[in-house]
């Protein structure tokens, strides 16, 4: 890796890194992929796999331009624009036009960021034909669709710019208000969007959903308060999802952006709109940065691999290419902050632990101080995805792959001895009592309840009486599955696939006969716990923990 500064444990204990190592590592990867720039500056082709859009170097100009522009705008070097103001000459005639759905849409939105955040030291410089033609190509956004989901934040960004350079105003500004009032209705509750009409819950979230509304209010001088206190909801969960060694949520699609999810911690700071301290925001966004950084996230050039740790296929979608992980730019946000600002001066802090419900998304967010769990009863994208269709995620194993064992998985086991994948999910419910956190959900002749306290996950499942039932746990060595009640037989079953965090592994399974209808076990990831005591009575289960505490729950929830 690069050069970074020598740590200082005074201001930062847990991490050792303050803001000049945010900086070192932006230089260090722009640094590492200027040999794969064109002569004219317009692409960025960087080694690896080509994406399904096939602009590729059209991303690494744009994603790496972002990265550059936050470092100039937060008191950077200038002359890290000079490349990419070469390529904004050139580019226009170079890349793929904007059309509906199509990727230069995306991309277009970081180029327009990129010169709101640096249009005195750029854009403002340019010839007078140079910012016509740009103008020109990145007004496309405006007059095309995008993909029913965060892509309407993309011209809306694009409007923004546009906008307050006096340049298209009136579609500029229609694209601004239609982009916002799209994303209105999949305001779920508790901070949480969904990423589309469907019930996608994950961290376009943080590096979209909420990021981009914010700037757009930063920017133009004109920050809504409906979108800052929506925020401030979101981290107060989101924060939990962060364990004590930087880790994040391996839940969701595009996961290969790694340390985007620290972008909306600062955005936070910068608007106003965050419960955390200065201390915890720092602590957990160098955190998560250097966590991937110390475990070969990049190449032996510099460069941001496809992956999570390292190379990963199953962490990829069709349309993640070369240059796709510099959405991870995202993430030098912070850099917006002045070096006298509270988040680079205040010593670090320990981050929020403990339980979340979020019964509008219909997710659990348990953080013990060690690892952060997500319970999931209620976001899906495509039906079978491991990415989203597993009844638990966390910071220290990921799902296995496609053809290997579901870890995580309950269902109702055909005839034919397998399980089908897990169906449609109604949340029916989620909360809090005490340090307790429960959620409740139903769907394809199942109903589910999940009970958290401290490392423990109590599994509830109701199906037919006589059921033969499959519960299977964390695809992780050291965990564990006891079998409470309508379980017969335990054992491990391989996965040789492994996950992001490992190779092969072996994934806990129990199975039986439910013949009163009930099915209920135990789970514990990484830490040793003796599971809690689940007695059934009718309609009722009356659970008695390790500590003594003693509680009831129907299957919708707490008695």
């Amino acid at each position: 890796m690069f050069p970074l500064p020598p740590e200082d444990r005074s201001i930062s204990p847990h991490t050792g890194w303050t803001r000049a190592h945010w900086e070192a590592v932006a230089d260090g990867l722009l640094a590492a992929v200027e040999p794969y720039r064109s002569a004219d500056g317009s692409v960025i082709n960087l080694p690896g796999r080509e994406s399904w859009s096939r602009c590729d170097g059209l991303e690494g100009y744009a994603r790496t331009f972002l990265l550059a522009a936050f470092r100039v705008a937060g008191g950077g070097p200038a002359g890290l624009l000079e490349p990419y103001g070469r390529g904004l000459a050139a580019g226009p005639g170079v890349w793929q036009p904007i059309g509906d759905r199509t990727q230069p849409m995306v991309e277009a939105a970081s180029i327009a960021l990129g010169l709101w955040l640096t249009r005195e030291h750029l854009w403002d410089r340019l010839a007078p034909a140079v910012r016509e033609r740009a103008a020109a190509w990145l007004s496309g956004a405006l007059r095309h669709e995008p993909v029913d989901n965060n892509w309407w934040l993309f011209p809306a960004m694009v409007g923004g710019f546009l906008s307050s350079a006096g340049l298209h105003t009136e579609a500029a500004e229609r694209a601004v208000e239609r982009g916002l009032a799209r994303i209105e209705p999949w305001y779920a509750g508790d901070g949480w969007y969904s990423d589309g009409p469907d019930r996608s819950f994950d961290h376009y979230n943080g590096w979209a959903m909420h990021l981009y509304p914010i700037l757009l209010g930063h920017l133009a001088g004109t920050p809504g308060p409906r979108y800052r206190d929506r925020l401030r909801r979101f981290l107060d969960g989101y924060a939990r999802t962060f364990d004590a060694d930087g880790g994040m949520l391996y839940h969701g699609r595009s996961l290969t952006y790694r340390f985007a999810s620290a972008a909306p911690l600062f955005a936070g700071a910068l608007a106003g709109a965050t419960p955390l301290t200065p201390g915890q925001t720092r602590r957990l966004a160098s955190g998560v940065l250097r966590h991937f950084l110390d475990r070969g996230a990049l190449s032996p050039e510099g460069l941001l691999t496809l992956g999570w740790y390292g190379p990963h296929e199953p962490s990829l979608q069709p349309y993640s290419g070369s240059a796709s992980p510099y959405w991870a730019a995202k993430a030098f946000l912070g850099l917006l902050l002045p070096p006298g600002h509270p988040v680079w001066t205040a010593v670090e802090e320990p981050g929020p632990t403990g339980p979340a419900a979020l019964p509008a998304a219909g997710l659990l967010i348990q953080n013990t101080g060690r690892t952060a769990l997500l319970i999931n009863h209620g976001s899906r994208h495509h039906p079978g995805d491991p990415l989203y269709d597993r009844y638990a995620y966390s910071t220290r194993t990921g799902p296995t792959a496609p053809g290997d064992v579901p870890d995580n998985h309950f269902g109702v086991v055909g005839g034919d001895g397998t399980l089908p994948p897990r169906g449609a999910i109604d949340p029916r419910g989620a909360g809090l009592i005490g340090d307790t956190a429960w959620a409740a959900s139903a769907g394809d002749g199942v109903r589910s309840l999940t009970v958290l306290r401290g490392p423990l996950e109590l599994r509830i499942h109701r199906v037919p009486a006589g059921s033969r039932v499959r519960q299977t746990g964390w695809a992780a060595p050291g965990s564990a599955l006891t079998g409470l009640h309508g379980y017969t037989t335990s054992s491990l079953s391989p996965a040789p696939q492994g996950t992001a965090f490992t190779g092969e592994v072996r994934v806990p399974v129990l199975e039986g006969i439910a013949e009163d209808g009930w099915a209920i076990s135990a789970a514990v990831l990484d830490e040793q716990a003796p599971p809690p005591e689940a007695e059934v009575a009718g309609d009722l289960v009356r659970v008695a923990w390790p500590d003594g505490v003693r509680q009831a729950f129907t299957i919708s929830g707490p008695r």
